[in-house]
């Protein structure tokens, strides 16, 4: 995979990746790892991928030196459990996933874990940590929903001017645990329960774990967040389809790449 040259060292604290996955995410993740790998300018402790008992991811992760976490054993919640879908959509695992992330601190060792979306691949370098500051890589658009659910779930608006989805994003376990910490406070209830209570299950696009914990991280101390633009690009093809000249040209303007299976999301498909 091509990469740029970067004059930003590497930074000394080292971070844990967390993929969560499933097996139709086996074309791309293999070079997600590896982009990882190559691009992170942290230094990077432990990759793990969070999936339900897979024989094959298992084996991937065997060969890519990462850590196998069966995600019975980081969430008591069930995929089967939740109900978020109507006759056109089926958006539970989507939301699932977003649960495992927010549960990262459960089992990433290190203090801060980088949170990775399975289809996606970095394509030029990243840093995540600079002195005090923890970037976020950002874009300029949103789902309105996101941030009428972040209001129902902390009572109060969203305040930053960029949107924090970008497929991946740099967790700290003390914020993260505080964050979970006040929503269960203000509902009574469990975190993830009270996600689910302040969705609006008629939307498909009910809540984002990026935006969510994005927006309580600026909101409390905003001088401790470094915002760059994600310049992420969502191609329609397999990862393994783009020749070198074809990933140079897309690395030359984009920061990484999705390679996203939406039909996933229709009712009839799992």
């Amino acid at each position: 995979m091509p990469s740029e040259p970067s004059r930003e060292p590497r930074s000394s604290a080292a971070i844990d990746v967390l993929i969560p996955a499933i097996e139709k995410d086996l074309a791309t993740l293999p070079h997600a790892i590896d982009g990882i790998r190559k691009q992170v300018r942290d230094p990077i402790g432990r990759i793990y991928v969070i999936s339900p008992e897979s024989a094959k991811i298992r084996r991937l992760c065997l060969r890519k030196n990462c850590r196998f976490v069966n995600e019975k054993k980081v969430l008591k919640l069930r995929k089967s459990q939740i109900r978020y879908g109507s006759k056109r959509w089926e958006r539970s695992g989507w939301l699932y996933q977003q649960f495992l992330k927010f549960s990262g601190d459960r089992v990433a060792k290190r203090r801060r874990f980088l949170t990775m979306d399975a289809d996606t691949v970095l394509v030029r370098p990243h840093r995540f940590l600079s002195g005090s500051k923890t970037t976020f890589y950002c874009r300029g658009w949103s789902q309105p929903e996101y941030f009428r659910t972040y209001r129902r779930l902390l009572g109060r608006k969203a305040t930053a001017r960029s949107s924090f989805v970008a497929h991946y994003m740099l967790f700290d376990k003390a914020k993260l645990a505080k964050l979970k910490a006040e929503i269960e406070r203000k509902h009574g209830i469990k975190w993830y329960k009270a996600i689910m209570k302040s969705i609006d299950r008629s939307k498909p696009f009910g809540f984002s774990e990026f935006e969510t914990y994005g927006n309580y991280v600026y909101s409390n101390n905003p001088s401790s967040v470094r915002m760059k633009a994600a310049r992420n690009k969502h191609v329609h093809r397999p990862y393994r389809s783009l020749s070198d000249s074809e990933l140079r040209r897309l690395a030359a303007k984009y920061r990484s790449l999705s390679f996203h299976q939406r039909k996933i999301y229709s009712r009839g498909r799992k």
